[in-house]
């Protein structure tokens, strides 16, 4: 570790989506940092001061005066610490899929040299970091593991579209494979970020403390989707119910839907897998995972019943969804559970349109199939479904949303964007 210091640092970035990117203009205010990325056109998009996650606004890329991007990853060669940021999503079989992980740490392992450090940020199970990843280092790099190299952890808490809470306003936490590297890994990160930092005791502490956090949002979210499945079958209103439980000072303030996205969605079966490697069967955790990856079924079986009472024949009938994306006021479609909807509908002979003025047409298109159109039609659809909470269908206004709809037709209101009063149905 002699002669490792900030003065001399050098940080090489794996991986420019809604995590890297953010990470790598702070880091570039401040040091050299490479910004490395297997997509050429993401590579040619930055150079040109534009960021099509909008995560980053051209400002302030052009702030990170010391920020340089790449495609080519002997690029990298000149960096001692390099920070992977990839996309660990799950497979078909909703098991881990760490393809990207372990590619990127073979990149690394090809330009790591004595001293330097490894740190990774990608939502992994507990000792992932040190049983996958460390191993490849070692392998392609022929160095040895705490005595040529080090390695630490610090997980990633980017909220695409939450322009409040950035990356240098959350809390991050650190890691290092020793006690001293840990201090190094934890200055470094100190150094940009404003709300501090907390030094976890080990890697896979502070991979745990990353699997968890999702975990307990997805099983909350979870409780409040069953909680609508019964209410919904007793005519009652859930949120008029969560608005008077929530009058209480520590009543939870979550709110039933579909549960997408790069994290929620998918750490919950990092951890579940590593439980059930050890031997320990998780109960809890994959009950939430059943009923929330559920919903979508449940939206699209509501819906229709609800046309079937207004003599609206399924078969051949059009629906609009409004939103694709997994969340509001962000173009990001990973793990998008409004695809649900989609092809259930068309299970029933429903022909369905989608529209998102968030969305790339190309990018949901190659992703999933469904090409968003950009301008609904009026008097169109039997079925209107508000599927994500976008400010232009908020601001739009339940009356002019309706002018998309035949005469009958059903408005599904998913993200209770509009009083009871105003729509046919909620979740």
């Amino acid at each position: 570790m002699e002669g490792f210091n900030k003065d001399s640092l050098c940080i090489g970035i794996l991986g420019l989506g809604y995590v890297g990117l953010p990470l790598a203009v702070e880091f570039g205010k401040h040091y050299p940092t490479v910004g490395f990325d297997i997509n050429s056109g993401r590579i040619q998009e930055l150079n040109t001061g534009v960021d099509a996650t909008l995560e980053v606004e051209s400002a302030e890329l052009s702030e990170a005066t010391h920020l340089s991007f790449t495609d080519t990853a002997a690029d990298l060669a000149t960096c001692n610490l390099y920070i992977v940021t990839v996309p660990t999503p799950i497979d078909e079989h909703r098991q881990p899929d760490l393809t990207p992980l372990r590619k990127a740490s073979e990149t690394i392992g090809k330009v790591l040299k004595q001293g330097d450090i490894v740190v990774y940020e990608s939502t992994v199970y507990p000792g992932a970091t040190e049983e996958v990843c460390v191993p490849i280092l070692e392998q392609v790099s022929g160095l040895v593991f705490n005595v040529d190299f080090f390695a630490g952890y610090s997980p990633e808490r980017i909220n695409p579209g939450d322009k409040e809470h950035r990356v240098t306003t959350i809390k991050k936490v650190t890691s290092g494979s020793t006690p001293e590297v840990a201090d190094k890994v934890d200055a470094i990160y100190a150094s940009i970020i404003t709300a501090g930092t907390h030094k976890a005791p080990s890697i896979k502490v502070a991979e745990a403390a990353k699997v968890i956090e999702n975990t307990q949002r997805d099983v909350n979210i979870a409780l409040i989707n069953e909680l609508a499945l019964i209410f919904n079958r007793m005519n009652i209103d859930t949120q008029a119910v969560l608005e008077a439980a929530g009058t209480k000072w520590n009543f939870l303030p979550f709110r039933p839907g579909l549960v997408g996205g790069h994290c929620i969605g998918v750490d919950p079966y990092y951890l579940t897998h590593k439980a059930q490697q050890i031997g320990y069967h998780p109960e809890i955790i994959l009950a939430g995972r059943r009923i929330n990856d559920n919903m979508g079924h449940y939206v699209s079986s509501q819906l229709v019943k609800a046309m079937i009472k207004r003599q609206i024949t399924v078969d051949g009938s059009r629906v609009l969804i409004m939103g694709l994306t997994f969340k509001e006021n962000c173009p990001d479609l990973r793990n998008t559970r409004v695809v649900d909807i989609v092809a259930e509908l068309g299970d029933y002979g429903v022909k369905v349109d989608v529209h998102d003025p968030w969305v790339n047409a190309d990018e949901a298109e190659a992703e999933y199939g469904i090409r968003p159109i950009a301008e609904p039609a009026a008097g169109e659809y039997d079925g209107i479904v508000l599927a994500v909470s976008h400010h232009q269908f908020k601001t739009a206004g339940p009356a002019e949303i309706r002018q998309y709809g035949k005469n009958p037709h059903v408005l599904y209101d998913l993200k209770y964007l509009f009083a009871a009063s105003e729509t046919d149905m909620r979740l």
